[in-house]
């Protein structure tokens, strides 16, 4: 497995983030940390036998795309919506899958790398490149089962909304009263449709 360059890494990562924050280098941390427990070398080509799992939409997450190449474009990323500096990381041929948490005392041990000579921030920026990973994280080994659905590659099916008419693909749809409904004509959406601005054609009933 090739050396891991943390520097390199963190260029990379904030070169497509846009900034560098805390966050980012939890993120390329966490990361790295990940790709070194499943034996996974981030530039060879098992690389595509990962798939992450990561709880948090904030800076971390870009730095964890940036480090393993994976992305919900190719599938082998999943957003879980928990709130959490937490992410797991699943080596699909072997089975293999650990959860990686930031610790939270980690913000106070920050300080103390750095005591009165920066801000918090500050402390933290610099402190997360230095504080060896027990420190930073807590890792556990976990059981993740990925169904076929939610697998890379082409979508194994794709069907017609009963009601609004638009496709779903990948297994999403909801069979309701005998009839195949998209997920937001089921469940209801985060959208709703201002009847001004087009026309909606709905499908024909059976």
């Amino acid at each position: 497995m090739a050396q891991l360059n943390f520097e390199n890494f963190l260029q990379e990562s904030v070169q497509m983030h846009g900034h560098l924050c805390p966050g980012q280098v939890l993120g390329v941390r966490m990361s790295m940390l990940g790709l070194k427990e499943l034996g996974i070398d981030p530039k060879g080509a098992d690389r595509k036998s990962l798939i992450v799992f990561v709880e948090m939409d904030r800076c971390a997450t870009d730095a964890v795309q940036s480090v393993t190449g994976c992305s919900l474009g190719k599938r082998s990323m999943k957003f879980m919506d928990y709130g959490k500096m937490a992410a797991t990381f699943v080596h699909i041929k072997t089975g293999k899958a650990v959860r990686i948490v930031a610790r939270e005392d980690s913000r106070q041990k920050a300080k103390d790398y750095f005591p009165g000579t920066m801000g918090k921030y500050a402390a933290q920026l610099e402190a997360y490149k230095v504080m060896p990973d027990e420190e930073l994280f807590d890792v556990m080994e976990v059981i993740v089962k990925v169904a076929p659905e939610d697998m890379p590659g082409r979508p194994m099916r794709r069907v017609r909304c009963d009601s609004c008419g638009e496709h779903v693909q990948d297994m999403r749809e909801v069979h309701k009263g005998g009839r195949v409904l998209c997920a937001p004509c089921a469940h209801g959406s985060y959208y709703t449709i201002k009847e001004s601005s087009f026309t909606v054609r709905y499908a024909e009933k059976p």
